[in-house]
């Protein structure tokens, strides 16, 4: 150790070694020079801050910060910008907000990172603001990455809260520029143009990095990650999700160090699996739970991903996470209404429909600004129940939907089937009424018009349709067809009124088309052929037969009968049967012995199986016992055998062959 005595000589040393590791970048070398210089003065203003930027720069936030609080009266607002980007880098924002707004001037430095505290805040407005002034204000080689970052506040107030994009003049030089253009795309629903400017994001990135010789191919796919996902992301948009799901599983093979990158492109295949391929979405989800995620991405995201975690679980049948998971979510979002739907499309499976019907209605008497949707789904409900009349109700207490041209049709078709013409007719009233208020003469307000004109003509009721007619054929008076209706309907109710508008219609002439009726009933559209009338005998004048003549459908012959057939004698009733098999068979000539093996169906034996059945021999007079073997006594090889029959007379006139006896097929005791 140096005595206090050279002091001054070794602490002068000791800062050339800290300047020079600063040169060099070996700031664990800096820190130890600097603790020895603080060992000969504690309150070393200029060491101190030294120290905390070696922290800040070897990533030590936590040790930089205790340095400053430990320190805070000697370095005072000298170090406010460490300490607030410190506390922004331990994910402390709101302390990081508070710590730059309390400073008493706000530099270049403080500003910038005042644009990324709020942007992390997704506070945008302000955000752009900061930057658009830093921008205008600063001449610097940081102003592309102003720029970028002013691009990435445009594109995020595009996407999570539906601005529409100001043209700010960003030229598109870089492929960070162009990516968050297509970002920006993305918000606002141009689809196609968005994955366009997404493959001239590629393009750039690949060439400004190819430029590197010390960049692989490794890294440029890498770096290509974030680009590839959101191209997926927009596949998966258009409906293609076959290249998404592809596209996704290519970037997830990368492993990219980003996890805010991996637990989104994880979340939108979990959303690509739905209640498919559970076990891969499993594995995915466990992506979207990596450390550090929540201070990536934006609170929209979050929420999605936790949606999703709560509709995997449904689909997984694990109905207590679930539960648990959608209640979180509601506590978090009371005025949500995805979570309330979570809950009911489980109680749902589980065939509780009574208990989310209540559910839905304590959810939409809490909150009826964002009730709509459940009310849709309580109406769903009640007609899967069959209850249509409650499922009218609901849907016209949608004060917000229930005018709308689909509600009205819902509606209609639901009273028509519950019979209830009035009912329809009063939605019809109710829908009229509004659009007359509000946009008088649109096409809307006249097409409901039409329909409730049709609905009532439908149902007879033609009295109440002459108002919605008038109100047409005043829109149009040269429309025919409602002039006709409006004849009609009054033709009932007041028949001088008809008589008056039929006035209107066009004379004869003037409706009349020139129209080729024959033309028109064989041309390729028409359902139906009138006959031609038959021609007058002698008009029949001689034709050749062409190729394309019909041909005289010929006469069917009477079959012909058998040589030396009877009609009148009565026809054999065993003539379907083969010969064989016949009752009067009495087997081939003699001379000719051959077994009857194969004949007939698998396992019949024709006509040795009436012989072999012993129910059917039981009136036939008892065989001669075997030779060698005692009567009335028989043993197991030999009952297996049939003895042989003793020869019946023959009767008057006939003879009968003996039949002969069947063979032994090998084993003991066995055929």
């Amino acid at each position: 150790m140096v005595k206090m005595a050279s002091g001054g000589v070794a602490v002068a040393s000791l800062w050339t070694e800290v300047n020079r590791c600063g040169q060099s970048g070996d700031f664990t070398r800096a820190l130890k020079a600097l603790n020895k210089i603080l060992q000969e003065n504690k309150e070393d203003v200029t060491a101190l801050h030294c120290k905390i930027v070696c922290h800040v720069q070897n990533g030590s936030f936590k040790e930089a910060l205790n340095v400053m609080n430990t320190h805070s009266k000697v370095l005072g607002s000298v170090v406010l910008f460490e300490k607030a980007y410190c506390e922004y880098r331990l994910n402390r924002v709101e302390s990081a907000l508070k710590t730059i707004e309390n400073a008493p001037e706000q530099t270049d430095k403080l500003k910038e990172l005042y644009g990324q505290v709020l942007y992390r805040l997704e506070r945008y407005d302000e955000c752009k603001a900061v930057y658009t002034d830093l921008i205008r204000n600063s001449q610097d080689e940081y102003e592309e990455e102003r720029k970028t970052n002013l691009a990435a506040v445009v594109a995020a107030q595009s996407q999570w809260e539906k601005v529409p994009v100001e043209d700010l003049g960003l030229q598109e030089t870089t492929y960070e520029l162009c990516y968050n253009a297509a970002c920006s795309l993305i918000g606002q629903g141009q689809l196609t143009e968005a994955f366009n400017k997404l493959q001239e994001a590629e393009e750039l990135c690949r060439v400004s990095l190819a430029e590197d010789s010390d960049v692989t191919e490794e890294d440029i796919e890498s770096e290509l990650a974030v680009i590839h996902s959101q191209m997926a992301y927009v596949m998966q948009l258009q409906g293609r999700t076959d290249e998404a799901l592809q596209l996704y599983n290519q970037v997830i093979k990368l492993k990219p160090s980003d996890v805010g990158l991996l637990a989104v492109t994880a979340n939108n295949i979990i959303t690509v699996n739905k209640d498919q391929n559970v076990f891969d979405s499993k594995k995915k989800v466990k992506l979207t739970n990596a450390e550090g995620v929540e201070y990536k991405l934006a609170k929209k995201q979050l929420q999605a991903i936790e949606f999703n975690k709560a509709l995997l679980a449904m689909y997984t049948n694990q109905g207590d996470q679930c539960r648990k998971l959608s209640s979180n979510l509601q506590s978090q979002n009371p005025g949500h209404p995805r979570p309330v739907l979570i809950q009911v499309a489980q109680l749902c499976r589980e065939k509780q429909h009574g208990k989310a019907i209540e559910l839905l209605q304590q959810f939409s008497d809490k909150h009826p600004e964002s009730a709509s949707g459940i009310k849709l789904t309580m109406a769903q409900l009640y007609l899967v129940q069959g209850h249509v009349t409650k499922a009218c109700d609901v849907l016209r207490s949608i004060e917000e939907l229930k005018h709308k041209s689909g509600i009205v049709s819902a509606l209609v078709t639901l009273y028509s089937n519950e019979e209830d013409i009035d009912g329809a007719i009063d939605v019809f009233k109710h829908a009229i009424e509004y659009y007359q208020a509000s946009q008088s003469g649109s096409p809307v307000h006249l097409a409901l018009v039409r329909e409730a004109a049709n609905f009532k003509l439908k149902y007879g009721r033609k009295k109440e349709a002459i108002s919605d007619l008038e109100q047409l054929w005043k829109q149009n008076p040269k429309d025919v067809h409602t002039l006709a209706q409006l004849i009609s309907a009054y033709s009932l109710v007041d028949t001088n009124k008809a008589k008056s508008l039929s006035k209107h219609l066009p004379s004869a002439d003037a409706m009349s088309f020139n129209v080729d009726v024959d033309e028109l009933e064989s041309s390729h559209g028409a359902t139906y052929v009138r006959k031609k009338a038959a021609k007058v005998a002698g008009e029949n004048l001689p034709k050749e037969l062409g190729q394309g003549d019909v041909k005289k459908k010929r006469k069917k012959k009477k079959g012909k009968l058998p040589k030396n057939c009877d009609p009148k004698a009565t026809p054999d009733a065993e003539r379907w049967l083969p010969m064989r098999e016949r009752s009067y068979y009495r087997g081939k000539k003699k001379g000719k012995k051959k077994e009857t093996i194969g004949k007939g169906t698998q396992g019949a034996t024709a006509g040795a199986s009436a012989e072999l059945d012993a129910s059917k021999t039981a009136s036939s007079p008892p065989t001669s016992p075997r030779p060698g073997s005692a009567s009335g006594t028989s043993s197991a090889a030999a009952s297996n055998v049939v003895p042989p029959r003793q020869q019946k007379p023959a009767a008057s006139g006939a003879t009968r062959k003996k039949a002969p006896q069947k063979k032994k097929k090998g084993g003991k005791g066995g055929w």
